[in-house]
């Protein structure tokens, strides 16, 4: 164990017998970081918290080895990581299922009201409970507790900050925990590894100073047993808070539900930015051109050196087949009358990559709001016609009343001989139109004729 709680001598045994490769497991704080800690054969790094942590500190411990495995635990990613995740570049999972009986914390933000303060601490002492009353000021922190003091004189309020000595700060944890005074005027020092049950209140004062991830942090200090839990988030006038903050303040508001770390990481992503994925910043980066292109930037860079090939920022990014067959191919008004949620559908079913999903979002739909109409249906049959065009290389599909069209990528499986056998054993029946382009006759104008025609054709490519 390594941590500024140990003494000299503890530290250099410690030291020794990680050096020595006679500590199989070593659990630490930053002070792992130090550049004379030598680890014999480190393995595997455990980073809890790793919202806390600066890219150059995570910088330094993969370059203790080569080969070391990460595994990163934090409850909200910052956006860097977050990005990677979405990026392929790291492997993300999430752990959603929330602890058996566990209540979300009711989450308020008002404007600060000495009222509402000792309306707030009072109800949840009169239960029986205790609070956590958060002043992240050392230098004003004693008078704040003063204030409580003489405001609620039902409580008994204790102080505890990060420059307090080690035993001092123990024991005002230890009296804390034991019940010997129900209200704790403290500082961010409470943010992670505090686990006190019967804490169920928590107010913050100046909140709108925090980060995101931080007010889900000091949130999550509070609720952790069966009982409802209260977070106040106390902010100065509307005039005195920055654009970004109120962003920060809805968020939090909003995202009450257990598990809502994950959804705040992509919240705080957005108002951010991303990040550097080769550089030390952890955000920012990102409002010149949009958070959907650049993953459509940064999807097609990591496919190109995935399949071997050096990305080029210069050619125009890929926006799948283009598919133009003159049919009723929609989402009607009368079966889906909300357009955001149609517009979401739309989104959603453009995105489909496979048949797999695009079946899976076809049986939601016809769960949510009922049997597909038939322009419905067709646009879920051109979306897998189209799914399957992407994958011949195929990249715009054009069908009139008599013919279809299909024009070939640059770079496509599909042999050029088959093409060329079609058209040599029926010229009437098939067409080559340029070095790109090959038509062939439909035999039926309908709707389905033509989706079907087309779907023979692309079965008949793959073969």
């Amino acid at each position: 164990l390594l941590s500024r709680f140990r003494s000299g001598s503890q530290t250099t045994k410690a030291m020794a017998a990680i050096e020595a490769g006679k500590a199989d497991i070593v659990i630490g704080t930053h002070k792992l970081l130090q550049g004379d800690i030598r680890f014999k054969n480190l393995g595997l790094v455990i980073i809890d918290e790793e919202h806390r942590f600066g890219v150059q500190q995570k910088e330094r411990l993969k370059a203790l080895r080569a080969e070391v495995d990460m595994l990163n635990l934090t409850a909200t990613p910052i956006p860097r990581t977050l990005n990677m995740a979405m990026g392929h570049l790291r492997d993300l999972s999430i752990i959603a299922t929330p602890p058996a009986r566990r209540l979300s914390v009711k989450t308020f933000v008002r404007q600060r009201d000495e009222a509402m303060v000792k309306e707030a601490i009072l109800r949840e002492v009169l239960r029986g409970g205790q609070v956590y009353f958060l002043h992240n000021d050392v230098a004003t922190i004693e008078k704040t507790a003063e204030d409580l003091r003489r405001l609620i004189p039902e409580a008994r309020v204790g102080v505890a900050h990060g420059q307090m000595r080690e035993r001092e700060l123990e024991q005002i944890m230890s009296d804390f925990y034991h019940k010997r005074f129900n209200v704790l005027v403290c500082t961010t020092i409470i943010e992670t590894g505090i686990d006190i049950p019967s804490a169920n209140t928590i107010v913050i004062e100046r909140a709108d100073k925090f980060g995101l991830a931080q007010l889900h942090q000091l949130r999550g200090r509070v609720g952790r047993s069966h009982h409802q839990a209260y977070a106040y988030l106390l902010t100065p006038p509307p005039r005195s808070i920055t654009a970004d903050a109120k962003k920060r303040l809805e968020a939090i508001s909003e995202a009450q539900d257990l598990g809502a770390g994950f959804m705040l990481a992509t919240h705080d992503l957005e108002i951010r930015g991303a990040g550097e994925l080769l550089g030390e910043e952890q955000s920012g980066q990102i409002e010149s051109i949009g958070f959907t292109l650049y993953m459509q930037l940064l999807d097609e860079a990591v496919q190109a050196i995935r399949e071997g090939r050096t990305p080029n920022a210069e050619l125009p990014l890929s926006h799948g087949t283009e598919m133009n067959l003159r049919i009723p191919a929609l989402i009607p008004d009368d079966y889906l009358p909300d357009v955001h949620n149609r517009l979401m559908l739309y989104k959603r079913i453009a995105s489909m990559s496979d048949n797999e999903g695009l079946k899976e979002l076809q049986v939601e739909m016809i769960d949510r709001f009922g049997l597909l109409p038939e322009p419905a249906k067709n646009l879920i049959r051109q979306s897998e016609l189209r799914i399957r065009a992407e994958a011949l290389g195929i990249v715009k599909v054009d069908a009139g009343k008599e013919w279809a069209r299909l024009e070939f990528g640059s770079s496509t499986p599909v042999d050029p001989l088959v093409l060329v056998k079609k058209v040599q054993s029926s010229p009437d029946q098939y067409r080559l139109e340029g070095a790109n382009s090959f038509r062939f006759r439909l035999n039926d104008a309908s709707t389905s004729g033509k989706l079907d025609g087309i779907s023979d054709m692309l079965g008949q490519l793959v073969s």
